[in-house]
């Protein structure tokens, strides 16, 4: 590898990194919010209490049974194997022809569901039980319960596992190649076919993933630091403060 040839490349391919790297950003973020609130319905679902009897208890158990095999199917199953299934199985069964981008958002979102749904549930039980049975003494059915008590909590609670989730589609964009979709691996693929240089192309490519990847996970960061507040504060005290000895020696002093 010589310092030439990747300015070369650079500077001749640049349009079409810029591109693929652009179409994996649009199916990693578009993905990952349509799959965390997939991932946020399923999981609130899957965590609703059970009647004692009658049809809505038969009803809820239907439901959840199949939830739960769409979230173990997905998450059992890799990526790559799923973009075959879905793009060209719906193509011979159904003889849908989808767009390749609409296909890979398609993908990317059901699979980032499946995963996020088991976050979810995981931050919904981690919720102290007290917190539920006060909402429902003050009269808050489920629905009311999880919108302004639980959701909050559990939304900062899984902060750092949903940039995780979109960090990792960032990288697992590379696998959707295979149905045509023209994202960052697919038009260094095609780089390198070009000037048969693979080691140079590639190294490119690694880069502009480690700076989008290094970039969301600081912005992410961010954001988390945000929703925890500053960490040095002052405890405003009431009227009915007790006096301490320092308190009363800075009081002297100032008289």
């Amino acid at each position: 590898m010589t310092l030439d040839w990747l300015i070369s490349i650079v500077t001749d391919y640049w349009p079409m990194f810029i591109r693929g790297a652009g179409m994996t950003l649009l199916i990693s973020i578009t993905g990952t919010i349509l799959g965390s609130i997939l991932g946020l319905l399923i999981g609130v679902v899957r965590t609703m209490p059970l009647p004692e009897k009658g049809p809505r208890r038969v009803a809820l158990k239907i439901i959840t049974g199949i939830l739960s095999f769409y979230v173990e199917f997905f998450r059992g199953t890799p990526m790559i194997v799923q973009a075959m299934v879905i793009y060209f199985g719906s193509a011979l069964a159904f003889d849908m022809h989808m767009n390749r981008t609409v296909a890979a958002i398609f993908i990317v979102s059901i699979n980032t569901g499946a995963y996020m749904a088991e976050i979810v549930r995981g931050g919904i039980i981690s919720i102290d039980d007290g917190q539920f049975e006060a909402a429902q003494a003050i009269g808050m059915n489920h629905i009311q319960t999880m919108i302004n008590v639980v959701i909050p909590q559990v939304i900062r609670n899984i902060l750092p596992a949903t940039g995780n989730e979109f960090v990792i589609n960032i990288k697992d964009t590379s696998v959707l190649n295979v149905i045509g979709v023209t994202e960052l691996f697919f038009q260094t693929k095609s780089i390198a076919g070009n000037n048969y240089r693979y080691f140079e192309s590639f190294f490119v490519a690694s880069i502009l993933y480690f700076i989008m990847t290094f970039t969301v996970t600081r912005i992410l960061r961010y954001f988390e630091r945000k929703l925890d507040g500053p960490k040095n504060y002052n405890i405003i005290g009431n009227q009915m403060q007790v006096e301490t000895p320092e308190m009363a020696k800075s009081k002297t002093r100032k008289q």
